[in-house]
């Protein structure tokens, strides 16, 4: 899908710029006229961490004119194994001031604004109008449905990445392109997980080269989008598998039961998620689906190996949820037709049932996930 530029060629091209970019000035779709947006668009970096250290830096490298980078934690010794903006002498300071060093020695032309903040639902209309293109690299739930909703309220498009071990997703969010269905993160995920359900970079691990991937694809999407040229991941996933080396995609569509002022996950009970075309299946029903012979139904458990040693599901088949994500466990499925898939609590289970009945599955979701069930048959 073709997307009009989002920035208008406003600014125009010193001497200086025009040497630094001379390589982009060969490119059809962005030349001068292109360059020339780029130098006049303002695109907010949100999280100046793994994905956010080489979007900064290419899109400082592309002459993005001005920057905004949001974060208010400071740099650790931890941080430096994937967060190539900083570096051993800036442990201790700001990220935002280490970043705009960073950026400052690449092109001392770009504008730097350093937001210092924490995003929170009071702050982030404030914070993030008047950019043109958000990049959403943060690393937590509640801020990432925070960047999309207020993205959506604004009207401005997100370049949304993740990663975690070996795995990583890259999309563009927008609740109104100028043509085309737009859709938001709650269109990819309708309920944000828990703390409990998925780990964290910090519980999990991540590949710091993967980050370097996804965030030079990240800054090639944001300059796609400013200049209008290509099709961006509008209404797509990349999903990408470092170690088998395979990318794949997931299609997006818009959902038009996700709520338009979605309670925060904490309030709202295991059981009560926005009704979707994903039957939920009790622990109690499926108690009984797995006594009865004549109602044969096979368990998927898409959780990492560790979850499923740690805490198994018993006679489950394990699939893990990148392999039903990036379709290559659908290649060859040899689950049958019915299927109840389960993970800690419900959300990833949730998401791979729907992936499973877009291939033609009869995929439903176990309520609560091996939380509930292991409460109703405890050990």
């Amino acid at each position: 899908m073709r997307i009009p530029a989002v920035v208008e060629p406003v600014v125009e091209l010193d001497d200086e710029q025009r040497v630094r970019s001379a390589r982009h000035l060969l490119l059809p779709g962005i030349g001068l006229t292109g360059q020339r947006r780029l130098r006049s668009a303002r695109v907010c970096v949100l999280g100046a961490g793994g994905l956010g250290a080489p979007v900064l830096q290419y899109l400082a490298a592309a002459g993005v004119g001005t920057i905004g980078v949001v974060d208010d934690d400071e740099v650790d010794l931890s941080n430096l194994q994937r967060q190539v903006v900083h570096g051993s002498s800036d442990v201790g300071r700001r990220k935002v001031d280490s970043a705009a060093d960073a950026v400052a020695a690449i092109d001392p032309g770009v504008v730097v604004v350093r937001h210092d903040v924490r995003l929170t639902r009071e702050n982030a209309a404030d914070v993030l109008a008047g950019y043109d293109v958000l990049v959403d690299g943060t690393d937590n739930f509640p801020t990432r449905y925070l960047v999309s909703d207020t993205a959506a309220a604004l009207g401005v498009p997100v370049v949304w990445g993740s990663v975690l071990r070996f795995d990583a997703q890259v999309s563009v969010f927008w609740s109104a392109p100028p043509s085309g269905a737009g859709v938001t993160l709650r269109d990819l995920f309708p309920r944000e997980p828990r703390p409990d359900e998925v780990p964290s970079c910090a519980e999990a691990g991540v590949l710091g080269a993967l980050c370097g991937q996804v965030g030079s694809l990240m800054a090639t999407e944001v300059v796609k989008l400013v200049c209008g040229v290509g099709e961006p991941l509008l209404g797509r996933v990349l999903v990408v598998d470092a170690l088998r080396a395979r990318w794949s995609q997931v299609p997006v569509v818009p959902r038009a039961d996700v709520p338009a002022d979605d309670v925060p996950a904490d309030d709202v009970p295991a059981d009560d998620v926005p009704p979707d075309d994903v039957p939920a299946v009790s622990v109690d029903a499926l108690a009984e689906r797995l006594d009865d012979p004549a109602d044969p139904v096979v368990v998927v458990d898409v959780r990492e190996a560790y979850e499923v040693e740690a805490t198994p599901f018993p006679g489950a088949v394990h699939v893990p949820l990148a392999r039903v994500l990036d379709g290559s466990a659908l290649r060859a499925w040899e689950h049958g037709r019915d299927v109840v898939v389960v993970c800690h609590a419900g959300a990833r289970s949730h998401a791979a049932a729907q992936v499973l009945r877009a291939a033609g599955v009869q995929a439903a979701n176990l309520t609560g996930g091996v939380v509930a069930w292991r409460a109703r048959t405890p050990s």
